[in-house]
């Protein structure tokens, strides 16, 4: 009967072992040949290639020469050294090439929808590598799918193999520090990722905002946006407006009539600081709240007490 971290030490060989051939396929096999391809200048161009694949060649060789190798050598010696810490934690740093592919991912799978729909030769290409044996039925995007799951595989892996060591292993010290590692560079990741996105989504904000140059800063933070009724006390009737409320300022706009370039024409900017929010009991127009700030006060009209409840938070 095999110890129980010894069982997880060998999973973790099989599957990278698997996860090299995965890397293979797409590194020396698609990359390379639709590389090939794309220098005949007659699918798709050599930028489009790169830019689907980002720096999985990088990916490869680290796995395919370096910690697969290591891996092999220590379970060959497991009886000698039963330890794979120390191993892990040299895998670790690198592993923060992954953030660079993982970023990628999206755009690299859009990539290959627009060229495959633009340039029936590099689908042909891409669909006669996908029927080959290797590819086990599965599409590129599938298989593109593996890099960025494989960190969280490693620290599930791992967090099992710390449970399972017993309390006097030789590697509990080395074990627990790769972990935490591990767990630093999936955060790292992640964190990369979230932040493309906040800059994605602030970028077409901004669009549509029509590109006001005092407006635009990455630094800002889209905290909730949507139309809304303004009250004129005056002539007692309300508008459409819209309003964008970030962490530094309140936009109130009005939507354009005709699109070009922005959807919203800014009318007014109320900084947040200073700003005071109240709820307006007033029988004629329900769900109506005040926002005055240093530059001005407006009556709002929301659609429901909920909806009024949401902007007021």
């Amino acid at each position: 009967q095999e110890p129980e971290e010894k069982k997880i030490a060998l999973e973790l060989l099989e599957t990278e072992q698997a996860y090299v051939n995965r890397l293979h396929l797409l590194d020396q096999i698609f990359y390379t040949e639709l590389m090939k391809e794309a220098k005949t200048g007659k699918t798709v161009p050599e930028e489009v290639v790169k830019m689907i694949f980002s720096n999985i060649s990088s990916i490869y060789q680290f796995h395919a020469h370096f910690f697969l190798p290591e891996l092999q050598k220590r379970m060959e010696d497991w009886s000698r050294t039963p330890r794979i810490g120390d191993v892990i934690q040299k895998l670790a740093p690198f592993l923060k090439m992954y953030g660079e592919y993982v970023k990628n991912f999206d755009k690299a799978v859009e990539l290959i929808t627009l060229w495959s729909e633009k340039s029936p030769p590099f689908q042909d290409l891409i669909a006669d590598i996908q029927k080959r044996k290797v590819c086990a039925n599965l599409t590129l995007q599938h298989h593109m799918l593996e890099p960025v799951q494989r960190i969280p595989r490693y620290e599930l892996l791992l967090k099992d193999y710390v449970r399972k060591l017993p309390p006097e292993s030789p590697d509990r010290g080395d074990a627990e520090k790769a972990l935490e590692m591990i767990f630093m560079v999936a955060k790292h990741s992640n964190a990369a990722i979230a932040e493309m996105e906040r800059l994605q989504n602030l970028w077409a904000v901004y669009q549509r905002l029509g590109l006001e140059d005092d407006i635009v800063d990455p630094s800002n933070e889209l905290i909730k946006e949507g139309p809304i009724q303004k009250l004129s006390i005056r002539t007692n009737s309300t508008s459409e407006k819209y309003l964008f409320l970030f962490n530094n300022m309140l936009l109130y706009c009005v939507p354009k009539v005709i699109q070009v370039g922005a959807e919203f024409q800014v009318h007014l900017r109320i900084d947040v600081e200073g700003m005071k929010v109240r709820e307006l009991k007033d029988t004629q127009f329900p769900h109506t709240f005040l926002v005055s700030g240093k530059q001005r006060t407006l009556e709002l009209q929301a659609r429901s007490e909920e909806e009024m409840n949401a902007w007021i938070k």
